[in-house]
């Protein structure tokens, strides 16, 4: 069995930084919800589920897309980052229509950061959700 290199680390909420901050779902299946590599911290998809696992905003882009964010934000906070320091998010979207609701979500979000991103459609998403969204922050 393969296990993770003693170079890397795993992230996972809540968690010792965190231990109050139990802000984002656990993993919904077999991966880290962040590794920590060298400098950097690589978050995976954030999708619109509450801390109990639960999803939020059944057909509404808008609460999903706000509910994804704050599960990104509470990975990247226990991975001892924060967001002014994340370099590159990739926001996956079930439709390229909603793109200027979750836009609009992510400027007021991040505010006068703006990280490098890419945004693309994609045929379905993790239980059926309208976005998901990945980063990767530095840790310096």
């Amino acid at each position: 069995m393969t296990q993770t290199h003693s170079t890397l680390k795993v992230v996972s909420t809540p968690n010792e930084l965190t231990p109050a901050h139990p802000d984002a779902p656990a993993a919904i299946g077999p991966y880290a919800q962040a590794i920590k590599a060298g400098d950097l911290l690589f978050c995976s998809g954030c999708i619109p589920l509450n801390p109990q696992g639960e999803l939020v905003g059944e057909g509404h882009v808008a609460a999903q897309t706000h509910q994804a964010l704050t599960n990104l934000k509470a990975v990247v906070e226990a991975g001892g980052s924060e967001l002014g320091k994340v370099v590159k998010t990739t926001v996956f979207l079930k439709s390229m229509n909603d793109f200027v609701t979750v836009n609009g979500i992510y400027a007021e979000f991040f505010g006068e950061h703006t990280p490098a991103r890419s945004a693309v459609e994609v045929a379905r998403l993790p239980k059926d959700v309208l976005v998901e969204i990945e980063a990767i922050a530095s840790l310096k």
